[in-house]
């Protein structure tokens, strides 16, 4: 349950902080007075989106911190075990969100992201509010409803149907891998084939398409560098050009060597360059006759370059990946060429997968036509105690064949409506074709009173549930919330005398204006202050005798009730 609420700079609130009892507690207060901000708070510590609208005017962060008593063993612990967080049966979580949009999450002081937050919390707190009617329209939450009520006999008919389809997959896998069925084996043979030959065709060779990229730029260029293999051949070997003024060197130093050493070594030194240059000079010599340009060679280039291109874009990035996909090809060639009887015995194994997920789908939808005819007849007899004395109410299921339920999901092969009337003589029709706000809110409570025992939730919060309804119904209301709060904790904003009077702890929220700003503020009201906010929701001011005598009144019939069902 939830014991402690402490909220800090949300909305109008600068701080508060709420004690909440065992049973059914009761949030009142005037029209704009701030209720919603005490649900906003608590969904926001429960990992609802943050906004920074939230954030009281003039500040830089908000704050919410829970602590909630858990029972060893639920499903909470499991998820705080799963988290490497430890727990001694108390929860304590903090949200904190800043208007740079930043913020922090930490669960008993470990630090966790929102994800992992709404994944504990929907173990601990059952919000329902406005939109959880348009949940309830959906005819896939419809079925999620009628699930839950079936418990765990469907739940494990669902595990064996899961296990089911992922058997489905994998054998549609391995006949994908085969070639699919004859004349898609044929298909696929058809183009293997193709793509291996031509493949073959092609004789690649590695570093060929470097090597032809070369010879292109060369030949792209042969007029350009036949200039500069005729321009150093001049200089090097021309008239009076670098050779002859080597030569020339090596003799004038030649002629000194009788002088020095020193003069006949360089003499030495110049012969060998000399002997380079005339050899560079000749190789240069060579180059320049050789080079031509063949336009046929230079198209050939080009067409052997355009192949090997497209090869890479359908087989691979480079030659080897292209030879590795050939091979790979021969391979699944050699495979599919063989494969009849395999095939076979996988699809014989898929004809009986089919037939087990269909006998499967028929005993899930067994199971869920039997929980929702009790469910619907419970939740009809509930209506009929919240003043809708006609209502009818059933869960209509689509016939389905039985090639959709071989091919069936993990969730079976069922659709269904929630069908509802509420008058006498109305046939039946889609609920969201017919109800009405006030119908919906009681509906919703016939549904959270038949579904309170069948998790380990225990808190429930319900944000004006009572909208659109008054007197009698009110009271029936007020009555219900008391039988759920005998096993629950309930939170429930209420703007009914009926329901605030069958209260275990009452809370007023109030505004009020402190040295030029309005602040929202929250009390747990006694027993005289039951008394006072009672008589103001009975529409009686302070002073009014019957309004009070009227209060008065109802606060004993609420605890005759609660008494009478200890």
């Amino acid at each position: 349950m939830l014991e402690r609420l402490t909220v800090k700079n949300i909305a109008l609130i600068e701080r508060a902080e709420l004690e909440f009892a065992d049973g059914l507690n009761v949030l009142s207060g005037e029209t704009g007075s701030g209720k919603s901000v005490i649900l906003d708070s608590i969904n926001f510590v429960l990992g609802a989106k943050a906004d920074r609208s939230m954030i009281r005017f003039g500040e830089t962060e908000c704050s919410v911190s829970a602590v909630f008593s858990i029972a060893e063993g639920g499903a909470a612990f499991g998820i705080l075990e799963e988290m490497g967080i430890e727990t001694d049966e108390q929860i304590i979580i903090f949200r904190r969100y800043r208007t740079d949009g930043r913020g922090d999450i930490k669960i008993n002081g470990v630090t966790v992201n929102a994800a992992m937050l709404r994944r504990l919390t929907a173990h601990l707190v059952d919000v329902h509010g406005q939109s959880e009617h348009f949940y309830l329209l959906s005819a896939v939450h419809q079925l999620e409803t009628i699930d839950r009520y079936a418990g765990k006999a469907l739940a494990a008919e669902k595990q064996t149907l899961k296990d089911l389809v992922g058997e489905r997959k994998a054998l549609r896998d391995k006949l994908k891998a085969l070639g699919g069925d004859e004349a898609e084996r044929g298909r696929r043979l058809d183009i293997l084939k193709y793509q291996a030959d031509e493949i073959e065709r092609a004789d690649l060779k590695e570093g060929e398409e470097e090597d032809l990229s070369a010879r292109r730029l060369v030949l792209q260029n042969a007029e350009r560098i036949g200039q500069g293999l005729a321009d150093a051949v001049g200089f090097l070997s021309g008239d009076g050009a670098a050779v002859d003024a080597l030569a020339g060197s090596r003799r004038a130093l030649a002629d000194l060597s009788r002088f020095g050493e020193e003069y006949s070594a360089l003499a030495d030194r110049l012969e060998s360059v000399l002997l380079e240059a005339e050899d560079i000079a000749e190789t240069v010599r060579d180059m320049s006759e050789d080079l031509s340009y063949d336009e046929r060679e230079a198209e050939e280039i080009e067409l052997r370059l355009d192949l090997l291109r497209s090869l890479k874009k359908k087989y691979g990035q480079n030659v080897g990946e292209i030879l590795k996909f050939r091979d790979s090809a021969r391979e699944e060639i050699d495979l599919l060429t063989n494969c009849d009887e395999e095939f076979a015995k996988l699809a014989k194994l898929l004809a009986e997968n089919g037939k087990n997920i269909a006998a499967r789908c028929e005993k899930i939808t067994a199971l869920r036509k039997r929980a929702a005819e009790t469910f619907c007849k419970n939740v009809e007899s509930e209506l009929k105690t919240l003043n809708i004395k006609n209502a009818k109410f059933c869960a209509d299921f689509r016939a389905y064949s039985a090639e959709e339920a071989q091919n069936a999901g993990e969730n079976g092969a069922d659709e269904i409506r929630f069908m509802f009337s509420a008058n006498a003589g109305e046939p039946l029709k889609p609920l969201d074709k017919v109800i009405s706000g006030g119908e919906m809110s009681r509906l919703m409570l016939a549904i959270k009173t038949q579904m309170s025992g069948l998790n380990d939730i225990s808190t429930y919060i319900f944000d004006e549930i009572d909208a659109g309804i008054s007197g009698k119904t009110a009271k029936v209301v007020a009555e219900k919330f008391a039988d759920i709060a005998k096993e629950k904790q309930i939170i429930a904003v209420s703007h009914l005398a009926q329901i605030a009077a069958m209260g275990d702890a009452n809370y007023l929220i109030a505004k009020s204006e402190q040295a030029g700003k309005t602040l929202t503020e929250i009390k747990k009201l006694t027993p005289d202050g039951v008394r006072t906010e009672l008589t103001r929701l009975l529409g009686g001011a302070e002073t009014s005798s019957a309004a009070a005598k009227l209060a008065e009144e109802l606060l004993n019939e609420s605890a005759a009730y609660k008494a009478a069902r200890t």
